[in-house]
């Protein structure tokens, strides 16, 4: 399983240039059957992150463009009147796939950014009191802007807490931006990759992480940093206990990455700012200053 999960990386990293840590997170985040929140700049790789990570799963890949006009239907799917028939039947939207994309997402409004709540939570979705189920396995990625960029529509806390992740990629490197600017067009090389991981071996991966040990030190470790961000001044809201399992699921994920049957408290650290940063209210928001006090004052057991 290492060996796939290696190469899936590698390849992930011929496309997206320096930004190795960025990667692992993401695929961190899919191993732990998370859904992953991408905040930055036009232009960065965003997108061409989501469509290589599809790619390299095998994954049926959708990409929904989230404008001011989209309505949940146009998302989910609708009923449509069937003369032959003479009933409704139901057509499903893009929604229907085992990743979508939610391009620009806090572009939107709040009503069509709830369509996606209960297919984040509960891999469904009701449509006329009828319960359909979404494919197997089913992850969302999601884009977003900066909230002060024009037309946005900043994100509940609602629909923040359903990403198990948020990253942010940043500027490439002066080496990276010339290969970039030099080399052959990313699209063009992400027709080339091959999978890497197929749908049909994910879940024992999946099984696996869910297998892997937390001792009571680390599990005291644990509380005592969700402890921290109930109490402390830094924060105007802690995290719930949805974002401590959370953050176990991530850390037992990047745990089993490193090829360890257990994790250590460095494995929630390294996790930490990626699944806290956006559930914590706090004056900063850059992720890694907002989790800086925690690593800070929380001693390791």
């Amino acid at each position: 399983m290492h060996i796939a999960l290696d190469a899936l990386l590698a390849s992930a990293n011929t496309i997206i240039l320096g930004k190795q840590h960025q990667i692992k997170l993401a695929v961190c985040c899919l191993l732990a059957r998370g859904h992953l929140l991408i905040e930055d700049i036009p232009g960065v790789g965003k997108t061409t992150l989501a469509h290589t990570l599809a790619t390299l799963l095998g994954l049926q890949y959708q990409r929904i463009q989230f404008t001011s006009d989209i309505l949940p239907a146009d998302i989910i799917g609708a009923s449509v009147f069937d003369v032959d028939k003479h009933q409704f039947t139901f057509h499903p939207g893009p929604l229907f796939n085992q990743m979508v994309l939610a391009d620009e997402i806090n572009r939107s409004t709040p009503k069509a950014q709830s369509a996606l709540l209960e297919a984040m939570e509960e891999r469904q979705v009701t449509v006329e009191g009828k319960t359909y189920p979404l494919p197997q396995p089913f992850f969302v990625i999601a884009t977003q802007n900066p909230s002060h960029q024009l037309g946005t529509f900043p994100l509940p806390e609602s629909q923040l807490d359903r990403f198990l992740m948020r990253l942010e990629l940043g500027y490439p490197d002066k080496a990276a931006e010339r290969e970039l600017l030099t080399g052959q067009s990313r699209h063009h090389l992400i027709s080339q990759l091959s999978v890497q991981l197929s749908p049909e071996k994910l879940p024992a991966m999946q099984d696996a992480i869910a297998k892997v040990h937390t001792s009571p030190a680390l599990l005291d470790y644990l509380q005592a940093i969700i402890s921290f961000t109930r109490h402390s001044t830094e924060y105007s809201c802690g995290l719930s206990p949805r974002a401590g399992l959370a953050l176990m699921t991530a850390a037992k994920a990047w745990a089993f990455m490193h090829k360890r049957d257990s994790v250590l408290p460095d494995d929630i650290q390294a996790v930490l700012a990626a699944v806290a940063g956006h559930r914590l209210r706090a004056a900063n928001t850059d992720s890694n200053a907002v989790v800086a006090p925690i690593i800070q004052h929380v001693a390791i057991p």
